[in-house]
């Protein structure tokens, strides 16, 4: 134990008590106190006015904020927001008011609450909480998948444009997006080599929110609908698979890359934007992300190790593991 680390109790407590704050940030977020805050510091009673809320509830549950440094009172105990709550107001550039919502919704709420039943099955209990599969469920409950891709569009945006410039992308003619969302990925791969070509490839109902256009790029880049689980477009020189791996099996991982494998060029690559978790203790951003999708979901962050037997069995050999600013790493591979 370091002068600078907690007890080895209070480290205890305090993990225990962690869901405490995910609640609390939660609320605040889903109540919009932020966007409240930008013309200054208000009270509790003022606030509770404006929201339609309980002022001692809602006075508590910011107390406890501001002491994790969310947001921050004053002497008269009025709130105001730091620079993290200003990244919970609706309209900033950069928001993560709907990467909160996402990150703090029931779909991984619940099935973490149950994790220990997952420790012994090896199995998640969210078809059992749910009553289906995660995306099946996400699919048939409009206001859950509503929020879900919200918030992922939320979190991409935070990391696309650091990504995207941490790989020279100027070798290849075409870049095919695979399971491409609304094309925030490729927009700033796009924007970066101004020479390359794209193809964002998704389902219909997807690309249909596609910002390709609205971005000035629709005469470099193609809209291709498709389902990744049986084909990709074929013949271009590099697909990029970002956080689409880590939702997926090992079995299911490797008909996806068997498909890029047997679409691309035989000079191409194949380019996985996951989490490469290292060895030893270290805190990770993808050791918390690996849990989460082990509580609801049948993927998995992976070692290089991991990423190197998945390759191999889908024809493909892992060429080199590129670092990025974010918590993710660029996996990429050529045919084996």
């Amino acid at each position: 134990m370091t002068a600078s680390s907690p007890h080895p109790a209070q480290l205890l407590v305090d993990l225990g008590f962690g869901f405490i704050l995910s609640g609390a940030l939660a609320a605040a977020t889903e109540l919009g106190v932020a966007d409240r805050l930008v013309q200054g510091p208000k009270s509790p009673a003022l606030l509770a006015e404006e929201l339609g809320a309980d002022a001692d509830a809602l006075f508590r549950v910011l107390r406890l904020l501001a002491s994790a440094g969310v947001f921050t009172e004053d002497s008269e105990g009025r709130f105001s927001l730091t620079p993290s709550s200003e990244l919970l107001r609706s309209q900033v550039p950069g928001s993560l008011r709907d990467a909160v919502l996402m990150l703090t919704q029931k779909i991984f709420w619940a099935p973490t609450g149950e994790l220990a039943e997952t420790v012994r099955t090896g199995r998640t209990p969210f078809d059992r909480i749910f009553g289906k599969p995660f995306f099946d469920y996400l699919a048939s409950n409009a206001s859950a998948g509503a929020t879900f891709h919200r918030g992922m569009s939320s979190l991409s945006e935070l990391e696309n444009g650091p990504i995207a410039r941490s790989y020279d992308f100027t070798p290849f003619q075409t870049l095919v997006d695979v399971g491409g969302g609304h094309g925030g990925f490729l927009i700033q791969a796009l924007q970066s080599t101004p020479k390359l070509r794209g193809v964002l490839f998704d389902h219909a109902h997807v690309l249909a929110e596609s910002r390709i256009t609205s971005a000035g790029l629709s005469a470099r880049c193609e809209h291709v609908t498709g389902d990744f689980f049986q084909s990709v477009p074929v013949g271009a020189d590099a697909y990029v698979l970002k956080r689409i791996l880590h939702d997926w099996s090992d079995e299911v991982c490797v008909n996806i890359l068997r498909n890029c494998r047997n679409a691309m060029a035989e000079t191409g690559r194949v380019l996985i934007v996951d989490t490469v978790i290292p060895p030893g203790d270290a805190p990770h951003g993808g050791k918390v992300l690996d849990v989460m999708m082990l509580a609801s979901l049948p993927g998995r962050e992976r070692t290089e190790a991991e990423f190197h037997k998945l390759l191999a069995q889908a024809g493909l050999r892992l060429s080199r593991v590129i670092p990025t600013p974010t918590a993710m790493s660029i996996t990429e591979a050529v045919a084996a």
